[in-house]
Formats: C-alpha cells, structure tokens, sequence
C-alpha cells in the first residue's frame, strides 16, 4: 500500500469519527499508540511489533489528514536520500 492509499484508506474509515474528536484528542492517541510501539519493541514479538507500527502509521496519517499534510508529498523530500547532504546512506556527521 503506497502512503496515499494508507492516508485515503483512514481517511475513508475514519476521517468523520477523528475530525469530530479534533486534532488534539487524534494527537493523544497517536502519541498513546507510540508508547504501546515502545512497549512491542521492548518485548520484541514480531506480530506485536507489525500491530503497533501499523497502528502509528494509521494515527498518523489521520492526524496528517485533519492538519491538511499529504504524507507523500511530505515524504518526497526523502526521495534522493538525505534531505541534508542528499546522500544514501546519508554521509551527516552523526
């Protein structure tokens, strides 16, 4: 699933649901689904971890939605690697 599909996809399932709970409320539970992702990865079960990732990349982009950020297009600046030194693997001082 290419990331506008994933943004148009929650947008369909729960746009109406998530822009009645507003941006601030969406945000908590965005940031309540990385504290769950920080739990899977302490414990490192595989099907734990791919649940959590999933379930942040699904919050995000309905938070990206409500906020009017298309998250390809936001991505885009990745496409050439680095944004900073336009390097991959980017060649940063660490």
């Amino acid at each position: 699933m290419e990331l506008h599909e994933v943004q148009s996809r929650m947008r369909e399932t729960y746009g109406a649901r998530d822009t009645a709970r507003g941006v601030d409320a969406t945000f908590r539970w965005f940031t309540e689904e990385v504290g769950e992702l920080a739990k899977a990865i302490r414990s490192g079960d595989p099907g734990e971890l791919a649940h959590e990732t999933s379930d942040v990349l699904a919050w995000l982009a309905s938070l990206a939605d409500q906020l009017g950020v298309d998250l390809e297009a936001a991505m885009a600046r990745f496409a050439d690697g680095c944004p900073k030194c336009s390097a991959s693997p980017c060649r940063c001082a660490p």
